[in-house]
């Protein structure tokens, strides 16, 4: 009886430490290499509606990043980060009339997007290169006491990148955007549940917004899986106004063929793969920031609403702010209110 007893625990023993290295195994990692790039032909990006800015380049990690810098050089510097899918389009309407203020306007395509370069392999994306590349980007450009403004993975990414390089900023502005975090057991066990549920979803060809079985793994793995991604469906449900043909196929003009298209199939995949290391960041770091952080999130926006609360009550930067929810304003915010946010934001640099 004592040696089969011995061999239950030594077997529950077994599988415990089994289990434990098949969580650990399915962690994001914290290495990345340079992968094989491609880029998108310069034709596909001319005559966009309202996006003829001059484009700037600069090398980060062997990639070539895509930047518009608009405006004085010596004026204030705003850093406008994009997110999934878009690209640095999205802030067409808001670039010129931030430069008409008097500030600089700094809008980066993240790598996989817009003009920067594409990594080829899917592999190639991870959380934590995007932070470091784009790291090593606002130290090219030399950015200084700038204010990040960060919708959608920019913030995802932009509020790591503040955290990596907290001496160039000044300020903060979040608008649709937060750390996806959490600590202890649903820490480790986040991400593989996540890959779990996209798993459990299948091959996914066509979304329905607002049907019963929508969800964010929905979501995740019609990204993955889809045939054709469609831009229009996205960006069209994603807004409260009507956007024309032209502009629906703005977004879609940096991705011709799927070799352009690792990013924006990859990012989604990637939004829980950093839990635990958002918590500690959001724990250790800001928790203590106490320059100024302004929320300013779309009305309309049900897939990020409430996440506003957490930055407005945890932040010590966030106290007596003049945190708002924009009326009329969807996920992509800056394609309905273009002009309130850059109210907003002109406002709440001149008060800080």
């Amino acid at each position: 009886m004592m040696k089969i007893i011995k061999g239950l625990l030594i077997g529950v023993g077994v599988l415990a430490v089994l289990g434990v290295v098949a969580v650990v195994s399915m962690q994001s990692s914290q290495e990345w290499t340079t992968g094989e790039v491609v880029r998108t032909p310069d034709s596909q990006f001319e005559n966009l509606p309202d996006y003829d800015f001059e484009p700037n380049y600069v090398e980060v990690a062997d990639y070539r990043i895509h930047y518009v810098d608009e405006g004085p050089k010596d004026g204030q510097t705003v850093l406008l980060m994009h997110g999934q899918p878009s690209w640095s389009y999205l802030y067409r309407h808001m670039i010129p009339l931030l430069a008409d203020a008097g500030y600089r306007v700094i809008a980066p395509d993240n790598v996989g997007f817009g003009k920067s370069d594409k990594p080829v392999s899917w592999s190639d994306h991870s959380y934590q290169m995007h932070v470091d590349v784009m790291a090593g980007f606002v130290d090219a450009i030399e950015l200084e006491d700038a204010t990040l403004f960060a919708q959608d993975w920019g913030g995802l990414i932009g509020l790591r990148v503040v955290e990596q390089r907290p001496d160039r900023f000044a300020r903060i502005m979040l608008s649709n955007t937060t750390l996806p975090a959490a600590d202890g057991v649903q820490g480790w066990l986040g991400y593989p549940l996540f890959q779990a549920s996209v798993w459990n979803e299948g091959d996914v060809q066509e979304l329905d917004f607002g049907g019963e079985d929508f969800s964010f793994a929905t979501w995740v793995a019609y990204a993955k899986t889809s045939d054709t991604f469609d831009f229009s469906l996205l960006f069209q449900n994603g807004t409260t106004r009507e956007l024309s043909d032209a502009e629906l196929a703005g977004y879609a003009a940096p991705y011709p063929t799927e070799e352009t298209m690792a990013g924006v199939r990859m990012f989604p995949s990637l939004v829980a793969s950093q839990l635990r290391q958002n918590q500690a960041i959001f724990d250790q770091f800001y928790a203590n920031w106490d320059k100024p952080l302004i929320t300013a999130f779309g009305a309309d926006d049900n897939l990020m609403a409430g996440r506003d609360k957490q930055w407005q009550d945890d932040v010590p930067g966030a106290k007596g702010q003049a945190h708002t929810l924009v009326e009329g304003g969807a996920h992509f915010i800056q394609e309905d209110q273009p002009e309130e946010l850059v109210r907003i934001l002109d406002q709440f640099i001149r008060a800080n």
